[in-house]
This record gives C-alpha cells, structure tokens and sequence, in this order.
C-alpha cells in the first residue's frame, strides 16, 4: 500500500453508523476499508479520529483564486476536497481576450473580489475552457468539477448584445456547440442567473435569455452525457421560486438531467417560502425530476468598511459612486463633502422608515483602528447615534472619518437565523448542504468553515442530523447527485479523498481579516478547528501539525450523469 490508516472510526459516506477500522490507498485510490493487513510505504495511526470522505462543496466561486492559490485556503483546511466552481452564470472562460475586462468588473460587482486580485493574480493564457482547465490543473492541490457559465458563453456568441436581447436561433446553436466542446473538456454542467447584475447594475446576459435558449442548452447537457443546469433563483419571492422549480423539473425529466437551485434561505420576510419550494420539489421528484435546492449552514452576517466595496450600500447610486472611486483619499473627500454627506445620509433613510435604514442602524461596531474608541466595540449605531444626537448613517460616516475609514461594521443575522427551521432544512432528503459560496463575498463575510459549522451547530448541539446522516450529506449524496462517479465514499476503487477530524472539536473558527489576496488584497476568513488531516487522491495535502503541503495530487473529477448507462 501507498498508504495505512490505521485506527480509524471510519463513517464512510453511506450513512451507516460508523465502525473502528483501517483504510488501504494504492495509486490514488482506495483499496481496501476494514482490515489492512499489508504494510503501507506511509502509516497514519489515527489515533481514533473519525475518518469520513473528503467534503464536496457544490457552490464555490474559486474560478480565479485557482488561478494563484491552487489549493482553495482555507476550504481545503476544512476537510473540502472537491470544489465546484463557475456558479452563477460567472467563468473565467470561453472568454475572449477584449472581454477580460468586461467580465472581470462583472465577476467583481457579483462576487465582491478586488480588482487586484484579477490584475495581480490572473495570468490570461487562455480563452477556450478547455485551456482554462490545462491552465490550472497543474497547481490543483483540490479536486475540481467546474461548471461553464451561461454569461460568459452568451459573451463569447453575441458579444456586448449579449447583455441586450435574446439569441437568435443561429446563436443558440453556436452556444449549444460551445456548451459540448466544455463538457467534453471536462465541465460538470452549466450555470445561469435569473437575479445578477453587472457593475452598471444592469442584468447579467443569462438574465437576457429566452426560455428556448434554455431549453437549447439543456438538451445540449442531455446529449452529451453528464452535467447539471444550475441556477441562481428569485430567492426572495414565493411564487417566482416556485416557478423555477416547475422550469427545473420540466427539463429534468424532458432531457434526463439533473437541476440545482441555490441559494435557499430561510428569512422571516418570506416565512411561507421554504415549505412551500421543498413541498414542490417533493412533488417534482415523486415524478421522477431531479431538481435539488442548495441549503447553506450558516447565517449570513455581513461585515464592512465605507474603505471597501460592499452590498450593503452598493445598492445606492451616491454610495455606489463613492465606493468605486479609486483611492481611499478621494472617498474621503467625498464622505467630507457637505452636499455628497446629505447625498448619502438621505439615501440611507432614518431607521424604522425602510429596510436598509433599521440594517444601518442595527450595524454593530466590530472592529476599530484607534484605542480610544474601544468602548463603542459590539455597540449599535442606533446607540451611538443617540448618544451623539445624530442619525445611524451619520454616526456611521463620522466614525469612519475619524479612524481613517478603518472602522469595522458587521450586520448580524440578515438572513437563515432560525437554527430549528435550518436544522429541519438541511436534514431533508431533498436538499442538498451547499450555496457556501466559498471564494466569493471575500470583503464581507468569511464563506469557509460551513462544513465545521454543520457539525458544532446542528449535530453536537441542536441534533438536527447525526454524525453518519451529516457526513452522508455532504459526500455521498452531492457525489450522487451531481454525477461524480468514484467520489464520495470510502469505498474499494473510489478515489482516496479522507477527511480525518475530532467529532467533539470539528467546528469553525473566528471570523478574521487577512491580506493574502494579490495587490494587497483584503479578505475575511475562517481557519478550521478539529481537522486533523485532509488527503486528496491518496496524497497529504492539509495537516494540522504541518499546516499545507506542496501536493498538486488535485485533479478534474469524472463524471457521469446519475441514472446514465
């Protein structure tokens, strides 16, 4: 054997309960789990960890941070070993040269990436996918299945009319032609969005689309063999939700393919709408569709600076201004400006007169940059402004000015709060644990550390799911689901993707700010806690004595549509 783990508790995705065992890797793949007599040319003695497959997060954005960082930090410290990227209708390719730009500034306002790291980090060798995938297969420390984005196809075909109309039929054809040359490079499916828009705040092109271009597409997925259709849903409206769920199924059995929709949140703005999407999908399914809602673990919290970009103001036109100007100095200068202040305090609106004025004013203080501020720590700006005589949005901007726009701000529980109503969501046979989208939101909100989440909050401490059902979810049925043929068991012949962890410690860290991005680029993060040692194809590529080893045993995974001969 390459390599022995010994002294295992092995949970091997099925569900099972779990067993004390050995697990035998020989070239990159599982090949015996129980007892292994043989020698390996590596032990492990586990010590009674418990080993589980290699977590599979079916909704990342690590497109670009691929490019610089083939080992997906931290996702793959969590126990992460198969990532899929190229969600939300967003991929770094086909891409033509002259639309680099174009579609970097889209990536940047959807998924709150700094310009830099694109300018810094991304060496553009490439404009078809297939020299995309040769272009960071190398450095792959991960396993990855990418999808191909809608936009970025709608782009290469119609170029900026793809952001203006729906395709004629000779374009849906050449689209259909571009989607197979991607499935056969090695794409996982396609993704679109039915909500996103670009840094003018105009709809992304698969917004443009008609229903027959969709339908074009999807048969492409049918024909060529595998591949999921992905989509970014109205996931703020009942009835639109619904709607898409009915599209989903209807392809599905028409075409035989399976469909995700993602994200699904529980919010108390549209209490009536998770039952509602999951009674459908159970009635869907019972037909024989495969559509699978994306349910995230953790509850999205939102962090920010008036120095960086982010989704809380961008919304409005003054604030968006401001945001994207170039220099921490000329923002300055504008949040100073008496006319630009009324500007923004006014967009903003007084607490209790809109939604996003009780956000501003529930914003808590997270974090400040001089030492006489500290008491304001965990204080409202609903409180200091009534301290200080003031409204929210003006506390806010003076703080800021007065610590050099480094004042941290951090919204709590925006949405999925209720831990009853998660737990209930994530344990359903219907759902698949997803929708982290880990690499994106970086200025925001650490989007790592959903798996570790999964284990403190709803096995150890409310129950929801067992230790054998949780692990099951995230590898066995996201495996199943979305075609990957040999992952996501502990099984002969399977790729030998492990996850040994502490059952009592798995869980995710504090939340920090880091610069590690190219340019200088700032990110929030989540290191792993009780994650001992991740191995992607039979190789150590995460230890927590050792921390990142210089494996690149990552690779494309094989896939094959589910129910396909």
């Amino acid at each position: 054997m390459d390599l022995v783990i010994r002294n295992a508790y092995i949970y091997d995705g099925s569900g099972m309960p779990g067993y004390r065992g050995e697990i035998g890797v020989r070239g990159g793949r599982i090949a015996r789990v129980g007892r292994v007599p043989e020698r390996g040319a590596r032990e492990i003695d586990a010590g009674g960890l418990a080993a589980a497959p290699g977590f599979i997060d079916p909704h990342t954005h690590y497109d670009a941070q691929l490019c610089w960082d083939g080992q997906a930090r931290p996702s793959l410290e969590h126990g992460v070993t198969t990532v899929v990227t190229g969600n939300c209708s967003l991929t770094l390719a086909p891409l033509r040269e002259q639309q680099r730009d174009r579609l970097c500034r889209m990536f940047r306002q959807i998924e709150d990436l700094p310009m830099a790291a694109f300018e810094d980090g991304i060496d553009w060798i490439w404009e078809t996918f297939d020299d995309y995938l040769k272009a960071v297969e190398p450095k792959l420390s991960i396993n990855l299945a990418p999808l191909v984005g809608h936009s970025a196809i709608r782009m290469w075909v119609m170029g900026e009319e793809a952001f203006e109309r729906e395709a004629n039929e000779t374009e849906i054809v050449e689209m259909q032609r571009i989607l197979a040359e991607c499935l056969v490079a090695g794409a996982s499916g396609l993704s679109t969005s039915y909500v996103d828009v670009d840094d003018s705040w105009r709809p992304v092109p698969s917004r443009f689309a008609g229903h027959e271009e969709i339908r074009a597409l999807a048969r492409t997925l049918g024909e060529v063999g595998h591949g999921v259709l992905q989509i970014v849903p109205e996931f703020y409206d009942t009835s639109l939700m619904l709607s898409r769920v009915d599209m989903l199924a209807e392809l599905s059995l028409e075409f035989g393919i399976p469909t995700t929709l993602s994200p699904l949140f529980e919010s108390a703005q549209t209490p009536e709408l998770v039952g509602a999407v999951l009674a459908r999908v159970q009635e869907w399914s019972e037909l024989g569709a495969r559509v699978w809602p994306q349910v995230q673990t953790r509850p999205i919290d939102i962090n920010f600076t008036l120095r960086e970009r982010n989704f809380m103001l961008l919304a409005m036109p003054t604030w968006f201004e401001v945001l994207n100007l170039p220099t921490k100095e000329e923002k300055i200068a504008r949040y100073r400006d008496p006319e630009t202040r009324a500007k923004l305090v006014a967009e903003v609106a007084p607490a209790g007169a809109s939604f996003l004025g009780n956000r501003v004013a529930d914003a808590f203080v997270r974090g400040v940059a001089l030492e006489r501020n500290a008491p304001l720590l965990g204080r409202t700006l609903r409180e200091i402004a009534e301290e200080r005589g003031t409204t929210p949005a003006e506390a806010m901007i003076d703080l800021a000015l007065e610590e050099d726009l480094e004042t941290e701000f951090k919204n709590g529980g925006l949405l999925h709060t209720d831990p009853e109503i998660v737990g209930e969501m994530l344990a359903n046979d219907y759902v698949l644990i997803g929708a982290s989208d880990a690499g994106a939101h970086v200025q925001a909100f650490a989007t790592n550390g959903d798996t570790g989440y999964l284990f403190s909050k709803f096995v150890r401490e409310t129950g929801a799911l067992s230790m054998p059902a949780a692990i099951r979810k995230i590898t066995h049925d996201t495996a199943s689901a979305w075609g990957l043929r040999d992952r996501g068991l502990l099984h002969p012949g399977y790729g030998a993707d492990i996850v040994l962890f502490d059952p009592e410690r798995i869980a995710r860290d504090e939340e920090i700010g880091v610069r590690d991005l190219p340019g200088d680029g700032y990110r929030y993060i989540r290191k792993a806690l009780g994650v001992e040692t991740v191995i992607v194809n039979g190789e150590v590529a995460y230890s927590a004595s050792e921390g990142y080893s210089d494996s690149t045993s990552g690779e494309l995974v094989t896939l094959q549509t589910p129910g396909a001969a």
